[in-house]
């Protein structure tokens, strides 16, 4: 008897680890992406002889799907894992001061560098920390909690504008693309309690060495193919439907592809345009999630001006600033990305404008910066990053199940109990093929994550 037949549309992390745990499971897997390249939200470009990643990509301790991947992709030495959780904080007049975990018990373990925190006032800091102790315990299953804006429960509990800017959007931002005036209570109670406030270590931050090509897509690819599977790029799903208990897929310009199930790993908006009527009780639901955008800036000196792998920026337009120099291949100077996430303002903002801001920034902040010459300057866009992480989106995000036999969803849209990240996109890969292993009586289940 031939392997059941699992088509999977969308190569992004969704989609390949859907793939790869479906051909773990014992099925035939055909792999379908639409544009010439794999990797979804995540993937590398060539650039005056650098592989440039779209945007930065990081990962924590507690993202244990996502570490599940980058074993079972076998590049576990590809990537490094901080010791403990320790983030340089640098204001726009180049001071800096750390949040770093201690030895303490969460949710103390934050305590002394809070404490220390130069860019809040005193009074602040006692407040950040009577906030975290209510949020840690606040309900992020109650549906109420999705209903109100994170920025309004923030200025409830005594939070000062200067505040929210200041420590709490330090980590809204990179982690809902949104800022807290912006982002669903529950999404961003869910993030500080599972990343920083539950557990000691949960929030050490990881990261690839290596282009993110290379971390994620040419080992996938190796895998997939060892096994017998089709990898298609280029190959977009323009139509589907049930068919007596199996699937059709009709992709552009190919003969239609029969499965016996199938995974559809795809963008939201793109879901909701392929999905047939009766697949989700509220058809348009999708197309209300909406979309957030993240802007890159990615700048070149001529020698090193950061003296970190990353930090995070205070006070000015910068964020979140990496060097790149190693990763991208870089043989001299140093290469600095900067993460915008939330990035509306930007999106319209012509190139030499964003130089002239962030290029002035950076000086502002790294002093070394002021005698550098910048050698490059270039701006990536992702004008629809993630969805729009706002209230009211818990109701919207459907799980891997459709109304339709054998049709299962994926991506980091899907209802994963995490927000838009890798490891939400990977941990809604693994669910759907989990369903859809189980509707092809295959017994060899993908690994489970339980939600810390």
């Amino acid at each position: 008897m031939s392997e059941p037949h699992v088509v999977v549309a969308g190569g992004g992390l969704a989609g390949l680890s859907a793939a790869i745990a479906c051909i773990d499971g014992g099925a035939r897997v055909t792999l379908l992406e639409a544009k010439r390249r794999l990797g979804g939200a995540t993937y590398s470009f060539e650039r005056d002889g650098l592989l440039v990643d779209n945007g930065q990509h990081v990962f924590l301790r507690c993202c244990t799907a996502y570490q599940w991947f980058i074993d079972r992709l076998g590049v576990a030495d590809k990537v490094t894992l901080q010791s403990r959780l320790e983030i340089p904080v640098v204001h726009r007049t180049g001071k800096t001061a750390w949040i770093k975990s201690s030895r303490l018990p969460a949710p103390f373990h934050l305590a002394p560098s809070l404490a220390t925190f130069r860019f809040l006032r005193p009074l602040d800091r006692v407040r950040v920390a009577m906030a975290a102790g209510k949020l840690v315990r606040l309900d992020v299953s109650n549906a109420d909690s999705d209903r109100k804006t994170f920025g309004d429960w923030l200025l409830e509990n005594g939070q000062s504008p200067e505040a929210i800017a200041s420590f709490w959007d330090l980590f809204t931002l990179p982690t809902l693309n949104a800022h807290s005036s912006q982002a669903s209570l529950a999404l961003a109670a869910k993030v500080f309690q599972t990343g920083l406030l539950r557990n000691r270590t949960a929030g050490d931050i990881g990261y690839g060495l290596v282009p993110l090509s290379e971390l994620h897509v040419a080992p996938a690819v190796k895998i997939l193919r060892a096994a017998g599977a089709e990898v298609r790029t280029d190959s977009r799903v323009v139509s589907l439907a049930g068919d007596g208990g199996s699937i059709r897929v009709f992709a552009a310009d190919e003969p239609p592809i029969r499965a016996d199930t199938m995974i559809l790993a795809v963008p939201h908006d793109g879901a909701a345009k392929l999905l047939p009527s009766d697949a989700l009780p509220d058809p348009a639901a999708l197309e209300r999630l909406g979309t957030s955008p993240i802007v890159n800036i990615h700048v070149l000196y001529d020698r090193k001006v950061m003296e970190w792998p990353f930090a995070a920026g205070s006070g000015g337009p910068v964020q979140w600033v990496f060097d790149r120099t190693s990763i991208s291949g870089c043989e001299r100077g140093q290469y600095l990305a900067v993460s915008l996430s939330g990035a509306d303002e930007f999106t319209t903002v012509g190139n030499s404008d964003l130089r002239d801001t962030f290029v002035k920034a950076l000086s502002d902040m790294f002093p070394a910066a002021r005698s550098a010459s910048v050698e490059s300057f270039f701006v990536t866009r992702e004008l629809n990053a993630t969805f729009f992480q706002s209230p009211g989106t818990a109701e919207l995000r459907p799980g891997p199940v459709t109304g339709v036999p054998g049709l299962y969803l994926a991506g980091a849209w899907t209802d994963t109990g995490w927000p838009a990240t890798m490891e939400g996109a990977v941990r809604s890969g693994l669910a759907a093929a989990r369903e859809a292993l189980v509707h092809l009586s295959l017994t060899r289940s993908p690994p489970t994550f339980a939600t810390p």
